[in-house]
């Protein structure tokens, strides 16, 4: 039985909250049970040197844990510097929400996401990528109103749960005890329409079977299914204009 009683396939409570930050372009406070997240998004007016005159937009993301985000205080890495493991979950989310959007339709502009973790309990990246996909949207469609872009650009949906193989059980999403005891580790990344975008699976300890991996995937394509019923709805509460 897990810590919180759910069945090995069941996602934590999970919420969305827009608008939080009303001098972001956009922004979502993403709740996967007690793991929260803060997704902002800056618009700026230009792309970075390798792009500038190619007409074509991008997309890229900076992550960060406050301090008291876990059991035990973390020091900043603004003085510490970035680690290993946050220039990692960076590209992680960076790769997953460029595949959102034909970057050729944002012109020359950048959305910067910032994904910082208020409370960490496991799965903080993945919790990064699905927020900062909706926070994205929201971005995008102010720029419509601001006449940076003619039209909102036809968007692929993104999200990504973790699932892992607990005491020999696979399950999904889990929280920090599973994740710290898990014999394998998993995020993945998925598209709407049930394509992979990006799969990192670990094994903790000792190799494990292929159908151990088989039965963590379907787990995370039904868990991540569910969390595209997030994008059915949307508040632009707090979008520039």
């Amino acid at each position: 039985m897990r810590n919180d009683n759910r069945p090995a396939g069941d996602l934590r409570p999970v919420s969305v909250e827009y608008g939080v930050q009303p001098h972001a372009d956009g922004s979502v406070l993403l709740r996967m049970g007690h793991t929260h997240v803060l997704c902002g998004v800056t618009v700026e007016d230009k792309v970075p040197p390798f792009l500038k005159g190619k007409g074509q937009g991008w997309i890229t993301a900076e992550y960060g844990m406050l301090p008291c985000a876990t059991h035990s205080r973390g020091r900043r890495e603004a003085v510490s510097g970035l680690s290993g493991r946050t220039h990692e979950i960076q590209r992680l989310i960076g790769r997953s929400l460029r595949m959102m959007v034909d970057l050729r339709l944002l012109g020359e502009h950048t959305l910067r996401l910032d994904c910082d973790v208020l409370n960490a309990d496991g799965g903080t990246r993945c919790a990064s990528i699905t927020g900062g996909a909706l926070a994205v949207r929201m971005a995008l469609a102010g720029m419509v109103v601001q006449g940076k872009i003619p039209a909102m650009p036809l968007l692929l949906p993104v999200a990504a749960i973790s699932a892992g193989v607990v005491a020999g059980q696979p399950v999904l999403d889990l929280d920090y005890s599973e994740d710290s005891s898990a014999d394998v580790d998993a995020n993945f990344v998925m598209s709407r329409d049930g394509r992979w975008i990006e799969v990192q699976t670990t094994a903790e300890g000792a190799p494990f079977q292929p159908e151990l991996f088989t039965t963590m995937a379907g787990l995370a394509t039904e868990g991540i299914r569910q969390l595209f019923t997030l994008w059915d709805t949307e508040d632009t509460a707090g979008q520039k204009s």
